[in-house]
């Protein structure tokens, strides 16, 4: 049996166990008590899409990736509901459901390229997404996006792409799928 020292603390996440490695356990804590902090102080020090991006090392004995990254979707939708609830109060809600209905365009526009050629390629020596698998999920979105069919953030925030060469750029992928899931986001 091992001795706890006062100073250390319950962990606020399961540990990897093993070999697992998880996320750096003192850079998630200072990110969620960062957000937190926006939240309850109603800034605008964080944003939804800033959640979305936030990358944390893997080390031995850190937080466990999933019960993490099921967290930081909670905080990403409790911001993404303020600011929608801001935006209606300031300019109504027609104005955000005429921009969320912009972006969806947009997004729809880009994705009506052809089959295997919707986002930029990587040249033959280097890897991107394999393009078949981005071509599924593009046209789940498109069949949410146009027809209504169902379609979760949690999905596409799951969403893993094998590499292949000469595969999609992953920075526009990436980006595309950040739009959609704003997109899914304002129409909660």
């Amino acid at each position: 049996m091992t001795e706890i020292d006062d100073d250390e603390t319950t962990p606020a996440f399961r540990l990897a166990s093993g070999r697992e490695r998880g996320y750096h356990r003192v850079a998630v804590d200072t990110f969620l008590a960062a957000a937190r902090d926006s939240f309850e102080d109603d800034t605008d020090d964080l944003f939804a899409a800033d959640v979305r991006v936030a990358s944390f090392p893997l080390v031995k004995g850190g937080y466990d990736i999933g019960e993490v990254d099921a967290a930081l979707g909670r905080v990403e939708d409790a911001l993404a509901a303020r600011q929608r609830e801001r935006v209606v109060r300031a300019d109504g809600a027609e104005a955000w459901v005429d921009h969320a209905r912009s972006d969806a365009q947009l997004i729809l526009d880009h994705l009506a390229r052809s089959r295997r050629h919707k986002f930029a390629r990587t040249g033959f020596l280097s890897f991107g997404y394999r393009v078949d698998e981005v071509d599924h999920v593009a046209a789940r979105i498109v069949r949410y996006l146009r027809d209504g069919d169902e379609l979760s953030v949690e999905q596409l925030r799951s969403a893993a792409f094998r590499m292949q060469r000469g595969g999609y750029r992953e920075e526009q992928v990436d980006a595309l799928m950040d739009a959609t899931i704003d997109v899914i986001l304002a129409v909660r």
